[in-house]
């Protein structure tokens, strides 16, 4: 009853404060589920969006008194929108992606509207999260991704120097907090609209991504209000940057002028890239959500080095560089490796193999490049799910240009245990001192029990196939017996 008595006096022409406090009763009743029945209607919707300047396609946002009355029916339409399917279903029947996207450009050159352009960018994403049909609406009839894309270059006040170089100024201030959540509200709606974007079917596409990443480099490189701000930034810009074709992640570096002072490596500036690895270095440390928090930003610096060399080697010398003390096992210790190689053997399946990913392809996919810096132990989860056990390299081509070896790693080398992947003490053998009998004895007790656990099925012996896969002990040594048999020389 109250609901409709609000809705009933939003409908008249009141003053704006009364409409200010029915909107802000309104948005605290719509949070609860069980009072939307009243609300989640085509007249009650259409009362709301009448409020938020929704209808009007021509007339200007005119007066700032309004401003406090478009903002409150914004947020009632999100709490409606996120807790009701029926709005949902209303949304789509009233072109209301439609309407949203026609008052960001009203937006566009207007003072005093961050709260009224947040709210609309988060009713955007909203809808493209709970509907798949305005997903597409928004990506093939509205442009949203044109539309989302410069509500976030507004937000980030973005200047160019050159067609996909945005002018770096590092005395700039840092956001504020209303710049900061409109960015944050256009990168989460346009992830959405770009999912599946990976192929790039049109030079015009190419060059909406190009552009689009060139301010997604801008906004790596800008700060928010707070480290917490500055942290979910970055964070929503690696998500997008996950749904950008890797042919057009090329423009995270450029060209580094003599001014910049920014990090360098074979002339280009590699501001952004250092900011991706410090970020993933921080979601390691954290030790939590790895799944959520850490997967984009590996999988982002995986693609980015598979396909871009200027960033594969200049990330490799931060995380692998040249190995010169192996006292220690790969994954004991603070390093970036260290931890990376800690993740090769997570309980979590993504997680494991998106670590072990990341570093085999720094190794430009070489088995031997990857065992000298994590051990066959770590290693072995990847390779036996690449078929790669017995040595080799991956499927993909990378530059001829070889690793070079320490003078320390060298004299090291021969007494490195492969599977710990660290120089060991010499052990004393416990066969030493066993007569042979003893040694027949011990041989076969050991035997007696793989057969014992092979039988009760707790394990299955595994050999490698000489293909490098994984195969039933049996079957993969005849594999080995035939392939002996077909090299032989002898008639």
């Amino acid at each position: 009853k109250l609901c409709e008595g609000i809705l009933n006096i939003l409908e008249k022409d009141t003053k704006t404060s009364f409409q200010v406090a029915c909107l802000e009763t309104l948005r605290i009743l719509s949070r609860d589920k069980k009072v939307l029945v009243p609300v989640t209607t085509k007249r009650n919707m259409q009362i709301l969006m009448r409020l938020a300047k929704l209808d009007t396609v021509e007339d200007p946002l005119a007066r700032v008194s309004e401003f406090p009355v478009i903002v409150e029916a914004l947020k009632c339409l999100c709490n409606i929108i996120f807790n009701s399917a029926v709005a949902q279903k209303l949304s789509l029947e009233l072109n209301l992606a439609a309407m949203l996207c026609n008052l960001l450009e009203k937006c566009k050159d207007q003072q005093f509207v961050d709260d009224i352009k947040c709210f609309d960018l988060r009713l955007l994403f909203l809808l493209s999260l709970l509907h798949t049909d305005i997903r597409s609406q928004l990506r093939q009839e509205l442009q949203g991704v044109q539309v989302l894309t410069q509500a976030l270059e507004s937000s980030l006040s973005v200047t160019w120097m050159e067609e996909y170089k945005a002018a770096e100024d590092h005395d700039r201030p840092p956001l504020s907090l209303q710049e900061t959540d409109c960015a944050i509200e256009a990168l989460k709606a346009l992830f959405n609209v770009t999912l599946d974007s990976w192929n790039v079917h049109s030079e015009t596409e190419s060059h909406q991504f190009r552009y689009m990443a060139a301010i997604l480099r801008h906004c790596l490189l800008t700060t928010g209000p707070t480290e917490d701000k500055t942290e979910e930034l970055h964070s929503n810009a690696v998500n997008l940057l996950s749904n950008v074709p890797v042919s057009c992640l090329d423009v995270l570096i450029s060209p580094s002028s003599q001014e910049e002072t920014d990090i360098k490596y074979n002339g280009m500036n590699m501001g952004a890239i250092q900011i991706l690895l410090d970020f993933m270095e921080k979601r390691i440390d954290k030790g939590s959500s790895y799944r959520e928090g850490l997967t984009p930003v590996l999988s982002l610096l995986t693609e980015c080095c598979r396909t871009h060399r200027n960033i594969r080697k200049f990330i490799k010398a931060q995380v692998l560089p040249p190995l010169r003390d192996v006292s220690n096992r790969p994954e004991v210790g603070t390093t970036v490796r260290n931890k990376l190689v800690r993740l090769m053997t997570h309980v979590d399946l993504g997680v494991k193999q998106i670590a072990a990913e990341f570093l085999f392809v720094l190794c430009k996919e070489r088995v031997d490049s990857l065992l000298k810096y994590t051990g066959y132990g770590n290693a072995a989860g990847l390779l036996a799910a690449r078929g790669l056990l017995a040595g080799g390299r991956g499927d993909h081509w990378y530059s001829d240009d070889e690793d070079t070896d320490t003078e320390e790693y060298k004299s090291a080398k021969p007494n490195i245990n492969l599977i710990t992947g660290h120089l060991e003490e010499p052990m004393p053998n416990p066969m030493d001192e066993m007569t042979e009998e003893q040694k027949e004895y011990e041989a076969m007790k050991l035997v007696n029990m793989f057969d014992k656990l092979s039988r009760d099925e707790l394990i299955k012996p595994m050999g490698v196939r000489p293909d490098g896969t994984m195969a039933p002990l049996e079957e993969a040594v005849s594999q080995y017996h035939t392939n002996k048999q077909d090299s032989s020389d002898s008639d």
